[in-house]
């Protein structure tokens, strides 16, 4: 009777020292995104990669972007948050309970690999670490035709009386300094805003409390005058109200215009060959709109990888934002992408030599993305409505700044 008890002893004995998981071994994180988002091609790698490598299982939640906040909002409050949240470091991050949901990352091993960019994009006023930065980034700026330039003489800017005596020259050569495309395009104007509020975060808390408004702010109408009058002289072109997304390509590689406010990434998904210039005519100097005497450089907005700190696997999912940070794991998921690294350790990603020829600029005079992620109710599409009626000259320069107040506040108020 004992010998036959032994054999089952023994297999009980093995059983129990298996992972204990329905799923086939290991634990299951739950890692909820936005459906565009865990569709990109690194995300795909990563989450795959993490499966293999430790046999955990990743259960996604993916929501559809529209209804993203609002389905978040309602898991925390019932408690099924997920174990790992993305989330942009945006003006929306302010409708959680950011202290009470979430673990700062501040003591984790692979903060030091950050680059400076990317660190400051994912710490609050307090600096405390909000996620893991694992996400595609670029560099806002103004890219302009360097081999243009030189053939008239004249020299990228470094100040912002430069930049406005180099438009005045391109002007008078007959070629549009600005390919400004004000048809359907939106994100222009918060270039300018950036440094006056990453410059001043009590600006940016009192304009977020309803302290103040835009036209409370000197800077503001400084780059409003200046958007104005920049298109009274003719630095936007003749055809800028009718030139949309479609449009910046063509504009630019025909040397119709000289520059433009944008980022790198565009010239290596939008840009098309065929015209006059190619994408090695282009260079990379400040955005100026007088907001910022030397200029300013906008960094990439990043999605973070949060950790719900009243989960039941915290340990857990700290470990895979270790295992994503891990050097051989997120160059495995970015090999080939075109971005800024977010890692000092990233090899595999391509990067633009635009943006490596201004190295020393950039670390001057960048700014994280402050405007369109950190004011409450930013909306991009409202601030152009309002900037090209007063282009069309259907509305002043401070009835212009008063409109994009008041459709900053009607956004809060529709619960942005």
């Amino acid at each position: 009777m004992k010998k036959r008890l032994i054999p089952l002893i023994l297999s009980i004995l093995i059983l129990l020292a298996l992972p204990s998981c329905s799923t086939g071994g290991g634990i299951t994180l739950k890692l909820m995104g936005k459906k565009s988002d865990l569709e990109k091609n690194y995300m795909k790698k990563i989450f795959d990669l993490y499966e293999e490598s430790t046999g955990n299982r990743l259960e996604i939640i993916s929501v559809d972007d529209q209804d993203y906040e609002n389905e978040a909002l309602k898991r925390f409050e019932n408690g099924t948050a997920p174990d790992i949240f993305l989330h942009f470091h945006n003006a929306d991050l302010n409708l959680y309970d950011v202290e009470g949901d979430f673990r700062y990352l501040n003591d984790e091993s692979w903060v030091s690999d950050l680059s400076e960019g990317a660190l400051s994009y994912c710490t609050d006023k307090d600096g405390n670490l909000l996620g893991l930065p694992f996400w595609e980034s670029s560099v806002s700026g103004c890219y302009y035709n360097k081999t243009l330039l030189d053939s008239l003489g004249l020299k990228p800017a470094s100040t912002q009386a430069e930049f406005d005596m180099l438009c005045q020259a391109l002007v008078e050569t007959g070629v549009a300094p600005i390919c400004w495309p004000a048809d359907g395009c939106s994100w222009m104007a918060q270039f300018g805003l950036d440094p006056i509020f990453a410059d001043d975060p009590v600006m940016l808390e009192k304009i977020n409390s309803g302290e103040i408004g835009y036209s409370d702010i000197p800077q503001v109408r400084d780059m409003t005058v200046w958007l104005s009058e920049a298109a009274e002289k003719g630095w936007f072109g003749d055809d800028y109200l009718s030139t949309g997304w479609d449009g910046i390509s063509p504009t630019l590689s025909s040397g119709s215009a000289a520059m433009t406010f944008i980022w790198d990434t565009w010239f290596y998904t939008d840009f098309k060959d065929g015209g006059k210039y190619s994408i090695d005519d282009f260079a990379l100097m400040p955005i100026f709109m007088n907001t910022a005497p030397n200029g300013t450089y906008e960094g990439g907005n990043l999605n973070m990888m949060m950790v719900n700190k009243n989960g039941d696997k915290v340990e857990a999912a700290l470990e895979f934002l270790e295992f994503c940070a891990t050097p051989e794991n997120y160059n495995a998921a970015f090999e080939g992408i075109s971005t800024v690294s977010c890692f000092k350790g990233q090899t595999t990603n391509i990067q633009s030599k635009m943006v490596t020829d201004a190295e020393q600029s950039i670390k001057e005079n960048e700014r994280v993305s402050t405007a369109a992620s950190r004011i409450m109710g930013y909306n991009a599409e409202d601030m152009m409505t309002a900037l090209n009626r007063m282009f069309r000259n259907k509305i002043t320069v401070d009835e212009c700044i008063a409109e994009m107040d008041s459709s900053r506040v009607e956004e809060i108020a529709r619960g942005y």
